[in-house]
């Protein structure tokens, strides 16, 4: 062991400052908010990511580089989305993202708009607003179609006129039966008769077929303010005013005047639950109802003059006038109390069920009921003509149906301006390929538009228009008649889809338009229409079933997880044809899209105004028009065509002139 005297004292080494690290390669670029382009001579692309990819190299700008030049400390947009830009894999879809490309369009001092303007439409609203204040969910969903991509960005006073006018216009539809229709569907107070099918009604009866109510809970749209159930009783009398009215054969002992069928039934249905369900609605509520205890309502009621007088002076107090409405109500009332054939006049045992009303119904009324139903009966049958009579000199229109497009029927081509929303429609079609289900949701309101403008039907036949494929065995007439449905087929014969509907078919079946033959027509194949026909049926409507059970109908839903039922309802039908114009018809100042200024939201029924208002603008006969909407001259003049005074002044004008311009 060494002494510690002889051991060599050994000096640490002397620790020199860290140097810092030389990173290799060339030194970064200096970020130049405005680089000059190395090429003043370039040649524009139409694709988006051919475009970006172009003046990116032009001003010498890699994805890393445009990425730090452009992108701030609170942003949240990585790198690899500008190289997903360029190599055309994703495209910028959401508001932060096409903030982004704003800020590439200053960079490279381009027009504001230049990249958006290039982008796929991709049928989707942008997603990502911030500054839409507190709504719902469903709501920023249904807004956000409707709003600019910069809305965030622009002051509080424009983003709130932006969401007045989308509410005002394309939401609520902004005429006066539109904002009573809101009111009064918030307002639920409606009995409805669910599953009449099966309640058996007391009265033995013994129907020739049986007929199926199981469609009742499709109602229209402006009565879906259902509440609560009827009371068995009650609706155990409606059923069977229901059988009475739609049997193929009378019931033994029973007489009647006149059939329903099944959309007349389900409208009267609709018609007494409303009725009951004012009589029953709390008086202190914002239906400011009767108040009448469930247990006391019964049809036997509305033999009665004070129970209808009382209704329909509720509903000029809710809506501010008598309509046309209260007037076909009473004459329902007419009808079940007309002797020999009244359905209610023939039912004298009801006189049992009835209980005093406060008010309204007293014992005196009920013991005259019981003793002489016949007398009450036709003393409510005298008062109810006078009533009618008094009702309708008064009555005013609140459902103006031209109202909503009378910016169509007012120009001179009302058909080519409609028509206008088709090449919107096209115009916005989104890649099939990268965007699949709005590529076929989009196809589907473009064939919409395009066949009921082909058509001119009605709703229910376009909503239940049935589809036979190329080389597809089509159904028979009398399979159709059965069914009482139309179908779409390709005829080898004409070389064309044709469509064929039997007269059963239709709500006027019994029309002298029809006499009995049925309705046959071949689409022309113009404007695409075959080719787009084709492609919905390869391509985009197997993509709108999702797999689930396909109802054979043309038009589908869209199936998704919640919903597995492919067919439309009365009220989806409806529903599809009006956002089919929210996006597509009415033009929007803000977004630049839609086709038509000062259109409004409406459903497909408004397509027959269209075309009978078109034919009799061209030609003046009204005749002409019924052949383009399947019905009578006196139809259309009563309902459908506008054709004022100086429209018939113009075109016998037109006639005239042609003399002086041969001279």
């Amino acid at each position: 062991m060494i002494p510690k005297s002889r051991r060599k004292r050994i000096s640490k080494a002397p620790v020199l400052p860290a140097q810092p690290n030389k990173k290799r390669g060339p030194k970064p670029r200096a970020i130049v908010e405005f680089p000059e382009p190395n090429s003043t001579m370039w040649g524009d692309r139409d694709i988006f990511h051919e475009a970006l990819a172009l003046h990116m190299e032009r001003h010498g700008d890699t994805a890393w580089h445009l990425h730090k030049a452009i992108i701030g400390p609170k942003d949240r947009i990585d790198r690899k989305t500008i190289v997903h830009w360029v190599a055309g894999t994703k495209v910028p879809r959401s508001v932060t993202s096409l903030e982004i490309l704003s800020r590439i369009e200053t960079r490279y001092r381009l027009p504001a708009g230049y990249f958006a303007a290039k982008l796929p439409h991709t049928g989707r609203a942008g997603s990502g607003h911030t500054k839409l204040g507190e709504m719902s969910v469903a709501e920023r969903r249904r807004m956000a179609w409707h709003l600019p991509n910069d809305f965030d960005r622009r002051p509080l006073r424009e983003r709130r006129e932006i969401l007045d006018w989308v509410r005002k216009v394309i939401i609520s539809g902004a005429t006066d039966y539109r904002r009573y229709q809101a009111m009064a569907m918030r307002q639920r107070y409606a009995l409805r008769f669910p599953d009449l099918n099966n309640i058996r009604p007391q009265v033995p009866v013994e129907p020739a077929e049986e007929f199926d109510l199981g469609e009742l809970d499709d109602i229209e749209l402006e009565l879906v303010s259902t509440s609560r159930d009827a009371p068995r009783a009650l609706a155990e009398e409606v059923a069977h005013l229901i059988q009475f009215k739609t049997a193929t054969l009378t019931e033994i002992g029973y007489q009647r005047n006149g059939v329903w069928n099944e959309q007349t039934a389900l409208q009267k249905v609709d018609h007494l639950g409303l009725l009951f369900g004012a009589l029953a609605a709390s008086p202190d509520g914002a239906v400011a109802g009767l108040g009448v205890p469930l247990a006391k309502l019964s049809v036997a009621l509305l033999v009665f003059p004070a129970v209808w007088d009382w209704y329909v002076r509720w509903r000029e107090r809710r809506r501010g006038f008598f309509t046309i409405w209260e007037v076909n109500m009473v004459q329902l009332g007419l009808a079940m109390t007309r002797a020999d054939t009244g359905w209610l006049r023939q039912r004298p045992d009801l006189a049992h069920r009835l209980r005093q009303i406060p008010g309204l119904v007293s014992e005196a009324d009920i013991q005259a009921a019981q003793s002489d139903w016949d007398g009450v009966c036709e003393a409510f049958y005298s008062h109810g003509m006078v009533r009618a009579k008094e009702i309708q000199r008064v009555a005013k229109v609140h459902r103006d149906t031209f109202e909503p497009i009378m910016v169509e029927l007012e120009a001179d081509s009302p058909i080519g301006e409609y028509r206008r929303i088709a090449e919107e429609i096209v115009r916005l079609m989104p890649s099939a390929g990268r965007y699949p289900r709005p590529a076929a949701e989009a196809m589907r309101s473009l064939l919409l538009i395009r066949l009921g403008l082909h058509l001119g039907i009605r709703q229910r036949n376009m909503r239940e228009l049935l589809l036979c494929p190329r080389g597809g065995t089509p159904r028979s007439e009398r399979q159709l008649e059965a069914q009482r449905c139309d179908e779409l087929r390709w005829s080898t014969k004409e070389k064309g889809w044709e469509v064929l509907i039997p007269a059963a078919a239709f709500k006027n079946a019994n029309s002298s338009f029809f006499a009995k033959r049925p309705y046959r027509l071949l689409l022309p194949d113009v404007g695409d229409l075959y080719r787009f026909i084709d492609r919905y049926i390869r391509i985009h409507r197997p993509v709108l079933l999702n797999g689930a059970p396909d109802p054979g109908n043309f038009f589908v839903k869209t199936v998704k997880s919640t919903s597995r039922e492919a067919a439309y309802s009365q009220s989806a039908f409806y529903e599809a044809w009006r956002l089919t114009i929210q996006r597509y018809g009415i033009f929007n100042p803000y977004t630049k899209r839609g086709a038509i200024e000062g259109l409004l939201p409406h459903g497909p029924h408004n397509v027959r105004d269209v075309l009978a208002t078109h034919i009799l603008k061209e030609t003046g006969s009204y005749e002409q028009a019924g052949y383009a909407i399947q019905d009578t001259a006196d139809v259309v003049a009563q309902h459908y065509g506008r054709f004022l005074p100086e429209n018939k002044i113009a075109l016998a004008a037109k006639v005239i002139n042609q003399v002086w311009a041969v001279a």
